[in-house]
């Protein structure tokens, strides 16, 4: 008989993961999480500052939810970088499992989200703009287990 991997993890008291804002987004990241082909995130440093959340650490967990605020699953960070978006790597982009090929196509990809109104208003600032030297968090996580809802 195998354990049932949900069971063994306390979710309830962990913080949540937010993968971009509720709607087809954070949908197709959920699931990318949940088939294993996302295993990487980045992160505006300015985000963190601006909700006063700490930078997450290596053995961290949190629970993803999707977009009716149901958690999913519980992850745990596995390496954490912070680095100016110009040196974000190609491994990165791909391991954050959204399709991308290329650095440029993963950077048009974030600009044209980070630029978006709703990341704008969540920061507080109606020009908010990235270029190649701001500060990003490249996280790395792992699945530690799929809870059912």
């Amino acid at each position: 008989m195998t354990a049932n991997p949900a069971r063994s993890v306390d979710h309830e008291s962990l913080p949540k993961a937010e993968f971009a804002f509720p709607g087809p987004l954070r949908d197709r990241l959920v699931s990318a999480i949940l088939d294993g082909s996302k295993t990487a995130t980045t992160g505006l440093l300015a985000d963190y500052e601006h909700e006063g959340d700490p930078l997450p650490s290596v053995g961290e967990r949190s629970v993803v939810v999707d977009s009716e605020d149901r958690p999913v699953a519980v992850i745990e960070v596995t390496d954490v970088r912070v680095v100016a978006l110009r040196d974000v790597d190609l491994a990165h982009a791909v391991d954050e499992g959204e399709g991308c090929t290329t650095v440029a196509g993963w950077r048009a990809d974030h600009e044209e989200f980070w630029h978006g109104e709703e990341m704008r208003q969540a920061l507080g600032d109606p020009r908010f703009t990235v270029n190649d030297a701001t500060p990003v968090i490249l996280e790395r996580f792992r699945v530690v287990a799929r809870l059912h809802t």
